[in-house]
C-alpha cells in the first residue's frame, strides 16, 4: 500500500501512482520509486517532514496568490479567471502590436473571447500576466496545398547519409540542398530530415541525433560553408590545412567515422573563422546581426561549448553536473569572467551556428522555390542530454536528474532508458513556458513542418531516476492543453504543419485530441495489421495520419521482407533461440499477410523488388494526406539506420548511400518507385475529392 501522504504528494506533483501497462493490466508505482522520482523533481519525500514540506511548496505555488506568468486560451473560448480575480474586474490589455484595450471580466470572472491571436500583456488589479491566444488548430496540409483533400507525398532522409562531391565523410546542408531540388523537380511536396539539433563539439563520440546537447541550436557539422563563403575560400582553407587527402579518404568510407570526420570539419571551420574575423568579409554585417538577434540564448550555448573544451583540457568531466560549482550557474561571475577570457573561442562557436543557420535556410529556400508546398520537415527530439547545453542553460525548466524512457512492455521486457532529460512541468509553468516556446520557434525557423518525436510526451512521459532501472520509473503528467495551444499558435505563425510520432503505447483519447488540432499522426505499414497478420485495407487507413513504409527505428521494407532485423538481433545475442524462432515464425506469417494484401490489389509479387513497388503503390492509394517514403525504401536498401537496443554493436547513425544526392533519385529503383507513388497519389486524390 502506498503511504497516503506520499501518494497525495505524487498526485499533486503530476505523477501517476496507478497506470495501465501495454498488456492492459493495472500497475502501481512502489513507494521507493515514487520517492526517487519525486527527488528528481526537486521534492524531498524521504520522511514525513520532507513530504509535508514538499506538499506545502506545491500548494503554495498553485494557490490564488501565485498568478502564473503565462496562460493560454483558444481564440473563440472564454478564459476562466475566477480562481484569481473577482467578477467584473477591469482588465487592461496591451496587445502584441503595442495597442491597448480596456476590458472587463464578466459576471463569472471570465475574460470573454475577442482578442486576436498572439501573446498579449494583461493587467488586472495591478497583477500582470501574459495571455497566449491560440488558434483552434495548427497550420495544416490543407492550408499548405489549398485543398480540402490533400493527397501529397514526400521523401524522408537521414541527413548524414547523403553524399556530395568533396563532402568530407558525411552528408551536410549542401547535399540536402541538392536532394531538395531533385525531389521537388519530381513532384515531392515535403522532405523530412533527421534531427539537426546541436551536439557536443568537443565530444564527437556522441552522435545520436536523438540525444542532443540542445534543441535550441543546430549541429554545426552540417553547415555548408562553401555555399555562403564561396568555393574558392573553402578550397584555399583545405589546401592550407593539407586536408584534401583526408577528406577524400573519409568520403570513400562505407560507414561514417564521426570522430575523424568531425575533427577534420572543425579544423576547416576554425581556419575559415580565422580568415573571416581577421578580414573584411562582406557577410560580416550579417554575422554580427545574427549574433545580436540570437541574443542571450546563443551566448549561453557558445559559452557552454567553450566551457566543455576547457573542462576537457583540464581533465575534468564533460558533464557540467560534475564541473566546479562556480560553473554550474550560467549567470555566475565566474562564468562571465571565463567568457571574457575566451571571447574569441565563443565567437567561433557563434560563427559555426551562423553558418548552419544560413545553410539550413538555403536548403528550405531551394525546396520551396522549386515547387514544394511544405519543404523541409524538421525532427524534434523528445528530450536533450542532461549533460548538455540546454539542460545547463535552462536548469529550472529541464529535469537533469531524471531520464526519459519507457516502462517494460511486450516488445521490451526490461523497459527502455533513453538517457535524455525532459521538461519540468512545474518549471515550465513558473517560467511562462519560455523554454518550450523558444524550442518551438528554433525548430520551426527553417522548415515548413515539424515532426515531434514521441508526441505522447506532450501528455505524459515515463521518467527514471539517474542510475535507476527503467522499471523503477513513473509517468509524469504534462499540461497538455497549454502545450497544444502554444504549438498551434507557433505552427500558424510559422505557416508550418505538425506531425506527431504516435507509435507505441498511446494514452486513450490523445490521438483524437491531436486530430482535432490538425496534428497528423503516423501510421507505419509494418504495424497496420491484425494479430493474425491481416493487413489493413487501403480505404481503411485514416485521413488524419501520414503513411510511411518504415521509420529509422524499424527495418526497411527490404530488411523486413528478409528478416534482417531478426538476423541482427540473433547475431548480437539480443534474443535467445526460443524468441528467435517465435519472431521468425511470426514474420513469415506477417510476410504472407502482406503479400496477400498486395496480390489482392496488384496481382502476384514474384520477388522483393516487385513487392516493394507494390507497397509504395499501396500506401499511395490510402487516404493519408501525406505519404513519406524513406530513401532506404526507394532504393531497396535492406539495412536500417538504427537498431533500437544497441549502441556500438550495430552501426547506428553511420550508414551512407553510394550515389551522390544530385543523382540519387535517378537510380532506376528510386525513379520507378517515385513514379508509382506520384501516380497512386494522383489516383487517390481523384477518388477522394
Amino acid at each position: 500500500m502506498t503511504d497516503p501522504k506520499l501518494q497525495q504528494l505524487a498526485d499533486l506533483a503530476g505523477i501517476a501512482v496507478d497506470w495501465i501497462d501495454a498488456n492492459g493490466q493495472p500497475r502501481r508505482v512502489t513507494d521507493q520509486a515514487l520517492r526517487r522520482v519525486l527527488a528528481g523533481l526537486g521534492l524531498g519525500a524521504d520522511d514525513p517532514a520532507q513530504i509535508a514540506a514538499s506538499l506545502q511548496v506545491l500548494k503554495t505555488a498553485h494557490d490564488a496568490r501565485h498568478l502564473p506568468p503565462l496562460m493560454t486560451v483558444e481564440v473563440d473560448q472564454p478564459l476562466d479567471l475566477s480562481g484569481y480575480f473577482a467578477a467584473q474586474s477591469p482588465c487592461r490589455v496591451q496587445l502584441e502590436d503595442g495597442s491597448t484595450q480596456q476590458l472587463q471580466l464578466d459576471a463569472h470572472a471570465a475574460l470573454t473571447p475577442g482578442l486576436p491571436l498572439g501573446y498579449h500583456q494583461l493587467d488586472i488589479g495591478g497583477r500582470q500576466f501574459t495571455l497566449a491566444v491560440a488558434p483552434a488548430r495548427c497550420f495544416s496540409l490543407s492550408d499548405a496545398l489549398n485543398t480540402t483533400t490533400p493527397r501529397c507525398w514526400g521523401i524522408s532522409a537521414q541527413l548524414y547519409s547523403l553524399r556530395r562531391d568533396n563532402g568530407g565523410g558525411y552528408g551536410d546542408c549542401q547535399a540536402l540542398e541538392h536532394l531538395a531540388r531533385s525531389a521537388a523537380e519530381r513532384g515531392a511536396d515535403a522532405l523530412a530530415i533527421s534531427p539537426v539539433h546541436a551536439m557536443f563539439a568537443s565530444d564527437p563520440q556522441r552522435y545520436s541525433p536523438y540525444s542532443p546537447s540542445s534543441r535550441l541550436f543546430l549541429n554545426s557539422l552540417y553547415a555548408s560553408p562553401s555555399t555562403l563563403l564561396g568555393e574558392r575560400i573553402v578550397r584555399m582553407a583545405i589546401d592550407t590545412l593539407g586536408l584534401e587527402d583526408k577528406l577524400a579518404q573519409l568520403e570513400q568510407l562505407p560507414l561514417i567515422d564521426w570522430p575523424a570526420a568531425a575533427s577534420a570539419r572543425y579544423q576547416l571551420l576554425q581556419c575559415l573563422f580565422d580568415d573571416f574575423i581577421d578580414g573584411d568579409h562582406p557577410l560580416r554585417v550579417d554575422f554580427d546581426s545574427y549574433r545580436q538577434q540570437a541574443g542571450e540564448a546563443l551566448e549561453q550555448h557558445c559559452r557552454f561549448e567553450a566551457l566543455q573544451e576547457a573542462a576537457q583540457a583540464r581533465g575534468l568531466s564533460q558533464d557540467w553536473r560534475q564541473w566546479p560549482s562556480a560553473w554550474h550557474d550560467p549567470h555566475s561571475p565566474q562564468v562571465a569572467e571565463f567568457a571574457a577570457q575566451h571571447s574569441t573561442q565563443i565567437q567561433f562557436h557563434a560563427f559555426c551556428q551562423w553558418l548552419i543557420e544560413r545553410s539550413l535556410q538555403r536548403a528550405q529556400d531551394a525546396a520551396r522555390s522549386h515547387g514544394m508546398a511544405v519543404g523541409l520537415i524538421a525532427d524534434l527530439a523528445v528530450g536533450a542530454d542532461g549533460a548538455g547545453s540546454q539542460a545547463w542553460s535552462r536548469q529550472d525548466e529541464l529535469l537533469a536528474g531524471l531520464n526519459v524512457g519507457a516502462p517494460p512492455d511486450v516488445l521490451n521486457r526490461t523497459g527502455q532508458n533513453w538517457g535524455i532529460c525532459a521538461f519540468s512541468p512545474e518549471g515550465l509553468r513558473r517560467n511562462g513556458y519560455r523554454a518550450f516556446i523558444e524550442m518551438l520557434r528554433a525548430n520551426f525557423a527553417h522548415a515548413g513542418g515539424l515532426r515531434i518525436d514521441h508526441v505522447m510526451g506532450l501528455q505524459r512521459l515515463w521518467l527514471i531516476p539517474l542510475g535507476g532501472h527503467a522499471s523503477e520509473g513513473a509517468y509524469l503528467r504534462y499540461p497538455l492543453d497549454d502545450l497544444l495551444r502554444l504549438l498551434c499558435l507557433e505552427s500558424v505563425r510559422h505557416q508550418a504543419i505538425v506531425l506527431g510520432e504516435d507509435l507505441g503505447t498511446v494514452p486513450e483519447g490523445l490521438r483524437e485530441q491531436l486530430a482535432r488540432r490538425a496534428i497528423l499522426g503516423m501510421r507505419v505499414l509494418q504495424f497496420e495489421q491484425s494479430p493474425t497478420g491481416h493487413f489493413k485495407a487501403i480505404l481503411d487507413w485514416p485521413d488524419n495520419a501520414l503513411a510511411t513504409p518504415s521509420t529509422h527505428d524499424t527495418p526497411t521494407l527490404a530488411g523486413w521482407l528478409q528478416a534482417r532485423d531478426i538476423d541482427w538481433n540473433q547475431r548480437l545475442g539480443l534474443i535467445d533461440t526460443l524468441v528467435e524462432r517465435h519472431w521468425r515464425d511470426t514474420r513469415q506469417q506477417e510476410r504472407q499477410g502482406l503479400l496477400h494484401a498486395l496480390e489482392r490489389n496488384y496481382g502476384p509479387q514474384p520477388d522483393s523488388d516487385h513487392a516493394i513497388d507494390a507497397c509504395i503503390r499501396y500506401l499511395g492509394h490510402t487516404r493519408a494526406p501525406l505519404v513519406l517514403v524513406p530513401l532506404e525504401d526507394l532504393l531497396g536498401v535492406d539495412e536500417q539506420p538504427n537498431l533500437p537496443g544497441t549502441i556500438d554493436s550495430h552501426p547506428n547513425w553511420r550508414r551512407r548511400f553510394a550515389l551522390p544526392a544530385t543523382t540519387l533519385l535517378d537510380d532506376s529503383d528510386a525513379a520507378r518507385r517515385l513514379e508509382l507513388l506520384a501516380q497512386a497519389r494522383e489516383q487517390a486524390w481523384e477518388r477522394d475529392r
